[in-house]
């Protein structure tokens, strides 16, 4: 039976403590699964409404991190797969979700969280794609020092073929050959070419819902990153279970690969 009223706050506040003593992640990345099946959980007959109520829990998440000073957040909010596979009228709810909620909550005079996206914004309808764009540009001159990457449009393997075109044409226009860039090439030289350029590689990737698995999500950067998974749904997830996921990181020794 799940905690509630003054014992949940008691048992949060504990936890909170215990890991703000602890090592905390830079930069957290989170995969909120199972929004339709929580809606269809909740009896109801519309399991696209499991993005609405899930998009409420972002704003939850973000303030939990603020309180204990993480400073990164990356979002898979949809990947290229969810737009293609999905069906038009579930697609153009999640985009007018997403632009409603960029504009409201992020894109604001007085942001606490510079936006940046992650993905590719010619595929999505051009309303969406400007609300992204103009949170980025609104949220530029942020000073809290907090990023908040929203991945939509997203696939990991996409952003590294992306990084490598654009690494090429780097080259080409500098006068290089492939076996010149061959040679030399190097780790940092695809990073800089990623999505998330200039931010650091997240340390812990949460999913929701029970699912085992990274989706195409941060491949490249997570890949030195610690992983947890969660059993409640996306809607479902409370700051005890963002507290638990912090726990297990700082209760871990990181190695690196090796």
């Amino acid at each position: 039976m799940p905690l509630t009223g003054p014992l949940y706050a008691l048992y949060t506040h504990r936890l909170r403590r215990q890991v703000k003593g602890g090592p905390l992640p830079e930069h957290v990345g989170l995969i909120m699964d199972g929004n339709r099946r929580w809606a269809r959980q909740m009896g109801m007959t519309n399991p696209s409404l499991g993005h609405k109520f899930g998009a409420d829990r972002v704003d939850d998440v973000l303030s939990w991190c603020e309180t204990l000073g993480i400073r990164h957040v990356t979002v898979f909010v949809c990947s290229t797969e969810n737009l293609a596979r999905r069906d038009d009228g579930e697609v153009a709810f999640l985009m007018e979700l997403i632009e409603r909620v960029v504009t409201t909550k992020l894109a604001q005079p007085a942001a606490r969280w510079q936006v940046h996206i992650a993905g590719t914004v010619d595929g999505l309808p051009d309303t969406t794609a400007h609300a992204l764009k103009h949170a980025e540009e609104a949220t530029r001159g942020c000073t809290t020092g907090a990023h908040v990457t929203l991945a939509i449009g997203y696939g990991g393997r996409q952003e590294v073929i992306d990084a490598m075109r654009e690494l090429l044409l780097e080259c080409a226009e500098a006068g290089q050959s492939p076996a010149d860039l061959a040679a030399s090439l190097t780790v940092d030289d695809i990073a800089r070419h990623l999505y998330t350029a200039g931010r650091p590689d997240p340390d812990l990737v949460i999913r929701t819902s029970g699912e085992q698995r990274l989706s195409n999500f941060l491949l490249w950067q997570s890949a030195y990153a610690e992983l947890y998974f969660c059993e409640a749904y996306w809607p479902a997830f409370r700051e005890v279970d963002f507290l638990r996921a912090l726990r297990s990181y700082g209760a871990r020794e990181r190695r690196y690969g090796k």
